[in-house]
Formats: structure tokens, C-alpha cells, sequence
């Protein structure tokens, strides 16, 4: 449980970061960043002379971050890569799910993209590609959570760390982005 809410609240930040990205490299202005582990994250804009490129810098960011981050864990030959893993594979399923079902009813990121020239075709094969990814990534770790016949205990410095992240994520999220 504590994995899946680091990965909420992790997912959230890389999204949410990819957007104030995208702003700040296309000269736009952000106002303010909504990060709460209840509701659902945002980036609001003062200015955004681009907003194709801001909107799909959230999901893209939000997908690409992440792998990197296991990248990296992998090749510094981290025992705890596996969290890396689950991560990375969590953002491409949220994300990819976001875009791609989230296109139907045009919510959030979704609405703004179609609104602002994406093809609906666009945002099924980000969905598609990027859920695809997320289950690929999670295939067979079970076991490092302590799940199937090779389930390993989970070790507590692990535990302990996600919950320190989580923790701080919370914490920072409030005191510097409000509650919504």
C-alpha cells in the first residue's frame, strides 16, 4: 500500500513538473501548482503561448522522468531498483490511462490537447503505448513485494525510505504548492 501511495504522489510530482517545464521553456508563466495527496494535482498558467507543448509536456515528462530514474538505479546496481521499476511502470500507467481513456470524456490534459490541435488518434497511441509499458514494467516483479512462490520480504530499509518519501512529498507539496 505504501508503494502504491509513494507512486501517487510521486507520479503526480513528474507530471505536474513536466507541465511547469514546458511553461518555462516555451516563455510562459505558472501561477501556481496544486500537489495534495486528495485531489487531483494541476498547473495553473498565467501565460501560455504555447499550451499544446505545455499540456503534452505533463504526460511526456510524466513517463519519461521516471524511466530514466530506474536507468539510473539499475545502473548503479541499486538493490532497491526494483522500487525504480514498480515507479516507472506506476507514471506510464497512470499517464497512459490518463491520456488515453481520459480523450473520451476530454478531461483535464485531455480537453486541452483536442482543444488545441492534437488528434484524438494521438492521444490512443500515447495511451496505448505508455499502459502497455506500465504492465510490461510490472510483469513478474511480485515477487520482489513479497508475492508467488519466489515472494521475497520486502527489506524495512525499503519501507522505511518509501515512507520517508512519502512523507516528504505530502509535506512539501503543502507548504509549497497549498491545497488546492
Amino acid at each position: 500500500m505504501l508503494t502504491l501511495a509513494c507512486s501517487w504522489l510521486g507520479m503526480q510530482w513528474v507530471h505536474e513538473a513536466g507541465h511547469v517545464l514546458g511553461a518555462l521553456a516555451t516563455g510562459g508563466e505558472v501561477e501556481r501548482v496544486v500537489l495534495h495527496p486528495l485531489s487531483i494535482s494541476r498547473t495553473d498558467l498565467r501565460t501560455n503561448p504555447r499550451p499544446l507543448v505545455v499540456t503534452w509536456a505533463g504526460p511526456a515528462f510524466g513517463v519519461l522522468a521516471p524511466l530514466i530514474l530506474w536507468g539510473m538505479a539499475r545502473g548503479f546496481s541499486l538493490d532497491s531498483a526494483y522500487l525504480f521499476r514498480f515507479f516507472a511502470g506506476f507514471c506510464c500507467l497512470a499517464n497512459g490511462a490518463y491520456i488515453g481513456l481520459g480523450s473520451f470524456d476530454a478531461v483535464g490534459d485531455c480537453g486541452e490537447l483536442l482543444r488545441n490541435g492534437a488528434a484524438m488518434g494521438e492521444l490512443w497511441l500515447f495511451g496505448a503505448l505508455s499502459s502497455a509499458s506500465g504492465l510490461i514494467l510490472w510483469n513478474g516483479q511480485g515477487r520482489h513485494f513479497g508475492l508467488g512462490n519466489n515472494g521475497q520480504p520486502v527489506p524495512f530499509r525499503h519501507c522505511a525510505g518509501l515512507a520517508a518519501i512519502t512523507v516528504g512529498l505530502i509535506s512539501a507539496g503543502n507548504l509549497f504548492f497549498g491545497t488546492g
